[in-house]
């Protein structure tokens, strides 16, 4: 469901140009422009006025909301279990249509439940289980609290790639290039050990958790370890070390595909992470923002 720019000025207070420069700079996720408007999520938040210092930063904001979720009665697990299948059909389908799958939202969620979609790939059917199946044993290793390994990293893609059945959870072994990024993956022989250095820091940083994995995810993509499949299971991987953390898992949109793809060549031609980092934290607080909400509402 979405709203346009002059609903969403009514119902923020905001005026209709202002909105649409946040539109542009994609500060509002999950708005995209069709024809001469722009559509917006009707439960996307007010943005915040970037035009203002903050006396708080993004990250001191999470980790404030953050503490006040832990504090509050947690949600049912019927209600949890509502949340998490809306979820999962919305990130399966972003996750899949940034990779350039082509079933739309509501056909993602008839092929998650059994039904297959006419005149549509059965690659795009086998991707979308393979998704969902992914993320239901990423939920598993959450619960188990299942350290960060080559194994478990392995063990993901090998679900993710469901329609390459020679190519799931091994390395690569032939050179890649990712047609118009800045950075060119590392050779096969140095993927192993790239790998390992890359678990290797991450366990020893100490950085805000959303640091971490901004960095984490894009020398991992810059590996690129598989043939195939390495931005779904990159993304996993994110929602896996986040909800082990305690945060809610998000959910890049596609419509945001454009700034999710200048943040990986920022950090690669200019070494700066902060595009990255800020696009996290964006999902991640928006996240935060509507389990508080629905608490709030509760009580």
């Amino acid at each position: 469901m979405f709203m346009t720019v002059k609903q969403a000025s009514e119902k923020w207070g905001i005026s209709d140009r202002r909105i649409r420069v946040l539109c542009s700079e994609g500060k509002i996720p999950g708005a995209y422009q069709e024809r001469r408007g722009w559509k917006i999520p009707i439960d996307a938040e007010k943005p915040a006025d970037g035009r203002y210092k903050s006396k708080e930063s993004l990250l001191a904001q999470i980790d404030r909301k953050k503490k006040d979720l832990d504090g509050r009665r947690p949600l049912t697990e019927g209600e949890l279990e509502r949340l998490n299948e809306e979820f999962t059909v919305e990130y399966t389908y972003n996750s899949n249509a940034i990779e350039g799958n082509t079933l739309t939202l509501r056909e993602t969620d008839l092929v998650l439940r059994g039904l297959t979609i006419d005149q549509k790939p059965l690659k795009d059917h086998m991707e979308a289980v393979g998704h969902k199946e992914a993320f239901d044993y990423v939920r598993e290793l959450v619960r188990d609290n299942v350290p960060l390994s080559e194994r478990v990293i392995k063990q993901i893609h090998y679900l993710v790639l469901a329609d390459k059945k020679d190519d799931r959870g091994v390395y690569r072994r032939v050179p890649v290039r990712i047609m118009g990024a800045q950075h060119e993956p590392v050779q096969p022989y140095l993927i192993e050990p790239k790998m390992e250095q890359l678990l290797r820091d991450y366990a020893k940083s100490d950085e805000h958790i959303i640091t971490k994995l901004a960095r984490f995810h894009i020398e991992f993509e810059g590996i690129h370890p598989f043939i195939d499949g390495n931005g779904r299971t990159g993304r996993l991987l994110v929602n896996l070390e986040l909800m082990k953390a305690g945060y809610p898992p998000i959910d890049i949109k596609f419509a945001d595909r454009i700034a999710y793809y200048n943040a990986f060549d920022e950090y690669h031609v200019k070494r700066s992470l902060s595009a990255m980092e800020n696009l996290f934290a964006g999902y991640v607080n928006a996240r935060l923002d509507k389990y508080l909400k629905i608490l709030q509402d509760k009580s």
